[in-house]
């Protein structure tokens, strides 16, 4: 059940010393308070192996508000809501302390036995921590109880099957949020807006009138300080298996019968069991990886994938992969959706790229000449918003066209992975309202379809591409497109 007044919570964040929670959760949770979603029925819990005091951990808070908020106030008054619990997850005795603390917490801030359990930490605690808050009875209140996930969730199918078992003796389906930071974006969130609410959209927006759609996602900074986590990682389960084929999802889902989260969700399902599947001996011809290389960006000399710290000399590991994806259904049939996401790449952007069909005849251009095409363009980040490419008469008496672009910039902050995503997600979360969140389905339909394509790259069936830093990608890429007479259009 959605709750639509102040939603009333303790929230356990294991990891509460780690990176994710200073950069992320701690400003999220102020903006919320600022905003006045949540009134003052709230508590936060960090959980950690640091023996810090609550002085201490509060001090960390309000550096993580002040960093990230410049004109941040009531920061006493806020992190006197925060509590530090010094914790071992493997011991028994930490999670029963634990459970002291929260009911003393629920009766101080009368948070009506409301429980959120977001585990910032390495994975493979996961199974651990869900586990032990149901036997110790730290899911036993009144109130409900919810568990927030981090990606990544698994690194193949078997793996994320075997995680998914272990948290569901604890949970079941309905109180596991499995956090992807791109659904809680707001252009992310407005591709079901644009296709269901404009007429001017949805008649066309099938295989009739659309040639072909374009999703990328690329990246200026390389793996910095992640090589070790990038190394078991890359690109394609890092970006692809997660955030991209969501953004897919998005654009491919039939209308639902309602806006709610079962339909929603039902509906992108749909789209991922109905993506054609890769054998691996057809990756090479759907599929291009590739790693970069030293270059230039910004006059600055970058080095390449192999030279970063933590990373192996000769690694295989793919920074960059772009594929074709085809999906057979009646909407759908010989539309291709290509994607992109990569690292040290010539601009930082998320952008969605709707190719319309051309016209039968083009009056206004001579034989032979390009034209042209109609685009929809939406933005994600960093320049929120959606641009329309039309083709209008050009100035004077010829009866040439021209093409011109009609913009709408929303001019959010600048960033992937803002805290207004997290701060959406959050407040979702303590609602109730699970809609931008991943449901096991679709992670197990993404696994299903990323695992060929990885197990080929593991033997060798596709080249590892190089490509320079500060450009958009290997040549390979290219090639993919131009073979189906199409190219890649620049991100704005």
């Amino acid at each position: 059940m959605i709750t639509q007044e102040h939603p009333k919570s303790v929230i356990v964040i294991f990891g509460a010393t780690g990176d994710l929670a200073k950069r992320k959760l701690f400003p999220s949770i102020y903006h919320l308070v600022q905003n006045e979603k949540i009134g003052k029925e709230f508590a936060v819990v960090g959980v950690g192996r640091r023996p810090w005091t609550n002085d201490e951990f509060r001090h960390n808070v309000s550096d993580s508000i002040q960093t990230s908020i410049k004109e941040s106030k009531d920061l006493d008054d806020f992190t006197s809501h925060f509590h530090y619990h010094p914790f071992d997850v493997t011991n028994p005795s930490s999670y029963l302390e634990l459970n002291d603390l929260l009911t003393k917490l629920d009766s101080t801030y009368q948070t009506e036995g409301n429980r959120i359990f977001y585990l910032a930490m390495a994975p493979e605690f996961f199974g651990t921590i869900a586990k032990n808050l149901k036997k110790e009875g730290l899911t036993a209140t009144k109130g409900w109880s919810r568990l927030v996930i981090e990606k990544p969730f698994g690194h193949d199918l078997p793996s994320a099957q075997t995680l998914n078992q272990e948290i569901r003796e604890a949970f079941n389906e309905d109180q596991i949020y499995r956090i992807d930071h791109y659904l809680g974006k707001e252009m992310v969130q407005n591709i079901e807006v644009i296709r269901f609410a404009n007429a001017l959209f949805e008649p066309l927006w099938n295989n009739r009138y659309i040639s072909n759609i374009q999703v990328t996602s690329s990246e200026v900074l390389g793996v910095e300080d992640r090589g070790r986590y990038y190394e078991n990682s890359g690109a394609l389960r890092d970006m692809f298996q997660n955030h991209m084929l969501q953004m897919v999802a998005l654009l491919a889902m039939e209308p639902p019968i309602k806006l709610t989260t079962d339909e929603v969700r039902s509906e992108k399902v749909k789209v991922l069991r109905a993506l054609r599947a890769v054998s691996e001996d057809e990756v090479s011809d759907y599929f291009v990886r590739g790693q970069y290389a030293s270059g230039q960006l910004d006059n600055k000399q970058l080095i390449g994938y192999t030279e970063e710290n933590n990373v192996d000399k000769k690694s295989q590991t793919e920074t960059y992969v772009a594929g074709k994806l085809l999906i057979d259904n009646f909407r759908w049939a010989g539309v291709p959706f290509y994607i992109r996401t990569g690292k040290r790449m010539a601009a930082k952007s998320t952008q969605i790229v709707v190719q319309f069909k051309d016209i039968p005849m083009n009056l206004y251009y001579k034989k032979g000449e390009n034209v042209p095409p109609n685009l929809l363009v939406i933005n994600i980040q960093p320049d929120e918003g959606i641009t329309l490419q039309l083709n209008v008469k050009k100035d004077g008496d010829a009866g040439d066209s021209k093409p011109v672009k009609l913009d709408l910039s929303n001019n959010f902050q600048d960033g992937i992975n803002t805290p207004e995503a997290y701060e959406k997600l959050l407040y979702d979360c303590m609602r109730g309202d699970a809609t931008n969140f991943t449901h096991w389905d679709e992670v197990s339909l993404s696994w299903s379809f990323v695992d060929p394509i990885s197990d080929a790259w593991k033997k060798g069936k596709a080249a590892l591409a190089a490509y320079p830093s500060g450009s958009m990608g290997p040549k390979e890429s290219d090639e993919m497109l131009e073979a189906d007479g199409n190219q890649w259009w620049p991100v704005n």
